[in-house]
């Protein structure tokens, strides 16, 4: 089988990484990859947003399944463009339809489905520049701290947790008035904040029937302690011990079952992945978010765990097979953590050469921002390497990590050194 996968990140690396090991694959491209993904396929310079050049390419390169990484193309309707065009329809794409990916792409559309179909969420409120002074008040009834929530994508920066009234009263001014987040936050929501630990939850889905990946615990902020700015993620650790079987179980009635449902009830036509963002309050999940695709760097510990052929499972996704086919996974911990630029998430330098790389016998490198110059590999991003590795136990895993974190070296780098601590 032919496929393209698009997307450039640690996510797109990794699932580069499990579709190269499948008997089915015969040529994988990744559009626009980074030099990490060319390990596995052929590179090409199209970006995901460009639907015309995908289409283009699909059709000169006898493309059957086109794998899509990141949310933005999903949101902007690439597989509507897919489903529409008559010579692209044969094509499996995997990934959910515009209206699907509202899932992610409105926070206010993910909250009024979640009240609809009764699964568990925050009590909230949605507010616009026009009902501005309602939102005031909603906030004033409010205890703190202040959950404000860009309705739109925001590159995962839309999220504000406030602990003074008058501070979240100017932030969500500066969020609709004077456009923070541009137009992303032209409508905010705000959320009761919860109180409990969170951790994700993914499943593929053919939107009849479901697979459950294994779960993942991700770390968004740039400090130790979950200190600082929230970032795209520094570290993940898979399985999270909590989410046992008990509260699973809860999480696959009271969550996963109620979403598909209510997708195929409203029908909505989604074929793809749903992270589920969850938190448990007192040994109960609550839905925090979703997203219409994998995590990142979740995606990192997730796909390693898993044993079984990733284009079986996408070929069941694609023909509403799904239910027939067969998951199994490693029984092994993995554990990731992320090299950053210095400055990160705010202003940072790219263009530095990255040493080491091939004296990690270890770990998994996924690389999340990285360009090839030659045979040198140069940052291109925030976030430049995931570097995953397996063990008995989170705290095994973890360990190899920054073992062999310790042989990579790039001019200002930093990582967070407390990953899977909290878990351990």
């Amino acid at each position: 089988m032919k496929i393209l996968l698009l997307g450039s990140g640690g996510r797109e690396h990794a699932l580069a990484w499990k579709i190269a090991q499948s008997s089915i694959l015969d040529e994988l491209y990744i559009a626009p990859g980074n030099a990490g993904t060319r390990q596995f396929g052929k590179n090409v310079a199209i970006s995901p947003l460009d639907f015309a050049a995908i289409k283009e390419f699909v059709l000169a390169n006898n493309i059957e399944m086109v794998v899509v990484g990141p949310e933005e193309p999903l949101v902007k309707g690439i597989y509507d463009f897919f489903k529409a065009d008559e010579k692209l329809r044969t094509v499996a794409l995997i990934g959910p339809s515009k209206m699907g990916a509202q899932l992610e792409g409105s926070k206010d559309f993910a909250k009024a489905f979640m009240n609809r179909h009764s699964i568990p969420t925050a009590k909230y409120g949605t507010f616009t520049a026009a009902t501005i002074e309602d939102g005031i008040k909603f906030l004033r009834n409010m205890k703190a701290p202040y959950v404000l929530k860009a309705d739109g994508l925001a590159a995962g920066k839309g999220v504000l947790i406030l602990k003074e009234l008058e501070e979240a009263e100017n932030e969500l001014r500066s969020m609709l008035e004077h456009q923070k987040f541009g137009q992303a936050s032209a409508k905010v929501v705000i959320e009761q904040f919860l109180t409990g630990i969170e951790l994700s939850v993914f499943v593929i889905t053919d939107g009849d029937s479901f697979k459950l990946l294994p779960e993942a615990k991700d770390y968004k902020r740039i400090g130790e302690g979950d200190t600082g700015l929230n970032t795209g993620g520094m570290g993940a650790v898979s399985p999270v011990p909590f989410a046992d079987a008990a509260f699973m179980d809860k999480v696959h009635n009271r969550i996963i079952v109620p979403t598909v449902k209510g997708l195929k009830t409203e029908g909505i036509d989604y074929k793809g992945f749903i992270f589920f963002g969850l938190i448990n309050v007192k040994g109960d999940p609550y839905v925090i978010e979703y997203n219409c695709r994998m995590g990142d760097p979740e995606t990192e510990v997730v796909i390693p765990r898993l044993k079984s052929d990733i284009i079986d499972l996408f070929e069941g996704v694609a023909t509403n097979t799904l239910s027939e086919r067969d998951i199994q996974f490693i029984d092994k911990s993995v554990a990731t953590v992320m090299m950053v630029s210095g400055g990160y998430p705010e202003a940072y330098e790219n263009g530095k050469q990255i040493y080491g790389l091939n004296g990690i016998v270890d770990s998994l490198v996924f690389h999340a921002g990285t360009v090839s110059d030659g045979p040198s590999v140069l940052t291109a991003g925030g976030r430049v390497l995931a570097v995953s590795s397996y063990g008995k136990n989170i705290e095994v895993a973890v360990g190899k990590s920054y073992e062999s974190i310790a042989k990579i070296q790039f001019e200002n780098a930093f990582y967070r050194k407390d990953i899977g601590h909290d878990v351990i």
